[in-house]
C-alpha cells in the first residue's frame, strides 16, 4: 500500500470519511478521528474564515486532548479546499492551514502546485479529486500527494467512469496514494476497493447518515427511503454535475426532469447559507433543500454515531478479508 507516513498506524480502516458541504462539521470529524478513520471537512461550511478558524481550534484541541487521554494517536484530520476563482475565501483560508498545520488538505476544481508547496512546507498532505485520467495526469504533473477517483455513482460532484477503469488507468502513471470514491457503504466494500488498486476507500454518503453530521433528520430519513434509481445526476443544480436525490429536488418544488440550465458556478455564493442550515436565508435555498447523495443509498438502511458505524465497518471489513482468503485460488 502507498500510505504516507502521516497516516501509518494511525488508521483503524483505511477509509476517509469524505467532506460534504452543509454535512460535516467538527463532531462528525473529532469522532471519526478518535475511531480511526480519517474526518474531513469543508472549509466553506463555515460561512467565515473567522468562524472556520474556530472549528480548526475545536478540532484540533479534542484530537489532541484524545491523544493525551489514550496514549495513542487518533487518525489525521483534513479540509477541503475549493480551488476556483469563485471562492473568495480560498487565500484566507490557506493561511489558516498552514497556522495550524492542518494534516490534510484535500483540493476540489484545481490542482495549484504553489497551493501544493505551501502545504508541503509544513509538512501536509495534498489529496486532490478527479474524475478522469485526464483531470488525474495534471494533478499529478503538480506534486500531489494522493489521487481521489470519484466514480460513477458518488455523491456530490461525482464522475462517470467505472472505478475499474479509473483505477486501473491511473495506477499506469500514479504510484503514490490513490482513493476510491463512489457507492462505498460497507467494510466490504473498502476491502473491495483494496483489491481493485485503491489504497484507501473514500466514503460520503454512508457518513451522512451518522448521529453527529450536520443534516437535518429528513434529509437521513429521505436516504433510508431511497434506492440508486432514486439519484439524478445534473449540473443545473450547482453548475457542476453532481448527483442528487429526486425526492429532494421534488420536494423543493422543482421537475427533475424539467431544471432550468444553470450557467454559473460560483463557490463565493455558498458562503451565504449556513452550516447548521438554521437560516431562512433563500439565496441558496437549492442547496439546503436539494439534497445530495451517491447511488450506494440503496445499502443504508439507518443513522447509527460513528463509533458504532465504524465498528460495524471493521467487523464487515475482517470478514471480508478473511472470506477473500478462504476463497483464494492457486494455480
Amino acid at each position: 500500500m502507498a500510505l504516507p507516513d502521516l497516516f501509518k498506524n494511525r488508521l483503524r480502516l483505511p477509509a476517509v470519511a469524505a467532506p460534504m458541504f452543509l454535512t460535516s462539521g467538527p463532531q462528525l470529524v473529532i469522532e471519526t478521528c478518535k475511531a480511526g478513520v480519517v474526518g474531513t471537512f469543508p472549509a466553506l461550511n463555515q460561512r467565515t474564515s473567522e468562524g472556520f478558524e474556530q472549528w480548526l481550534i475545536e478540532i484540533t484541541e479534542a484530537l489532541a486532548a484524545h491523544a493525551q487521554a489514550t496514549g495513542s494517536e487518533p487518525a489525521p484530520y483534513g479540509v477541503n479546499l475549493i480551488v476556483h476563482g469563485s471562492n473568495p475565501r480560498l487565500e484566507a483560508d490557506l493561511a489558516l492551514c498552514v497556522k495550524y498545520k492542518v494534516p490534510l488538505i484535500i483540493t476540489s476544481l484545481g490542482a495549484v502546485a504553489e497551493l501544493i508547496d505551501t502545504v508541503h512546507s509544513y509538512g501536509g498532505l495534498v489529496f486532490h479529486d478527479v474524475i478522469n485520467a485526464r483531470h488525474a495526469t495534471k494533478a499529478a504533473a503538480a506534486g500531489v500527494d494522493g489521487l481521489i477517483a470519484v466514480a460513477a455513482g458518488a455523491g456530490g460532484h461525482a464522475g462517470t467512469t467505472s472505478p475499474f477503469a479509473l483505477i486501473n488507468e491511473i495506477r499506469q502513471f500514479f504510484d503514490k496514494t490513490v482513493l476510491l470514491a463512489g457507492c462505498l457503504s460497507t467494510g466490504r466494500d473498502i476491502a473491495t476497493a483494496q483489491m481493485m488498486g485503491a489504497d484507501l476507500a473514500y466514503l460520503g454518503t454512508r457518513f451522512i447518515n451518522t448521529q453527529e453530521s450536520l443534516v437535518v433528520d429528513e434529509y437521513r430519513q429521505m436516504i433510508v427511503d431511497t434506492s440508486s434509481k432514486d439519484i439524478l445526476y445534473t449540473p443545473n443544480i450547482s453548475g457542476v454535475y453532481a448527483n442528487f436525490m429526486r425526492p429532494s429536488i421534488v420536494g423543493a418544488g422543482l421537475d427533475p426532469d424539467n431544471l432550468e440550465p444553470k450557467k454559473d458556478i460560483d463557490f463565493g455564493s455558498e458562503l451565504t447559507v449556513d452550516a447548521d442550515n438554521s437560516s431562512g436565508d433563500k439565496a441558496q435555498g437549492a442547496w439546503k433543500t436539494v439534497w445530495s447523495a451517491g447511488q450506494g443509498v440503496g445499502s443504508i438502511h439507518d443513522s447509527p454515531p460513528v463509533a458504532e458505524l465504524i465498528d460495524r465497518l471493521g467487523a464487515e471489513y475482517r470478514a471480508a478479508n478473511a472470506q477473500q482468503q478462504q476463497n483464494s485460488y492457486s494455480g
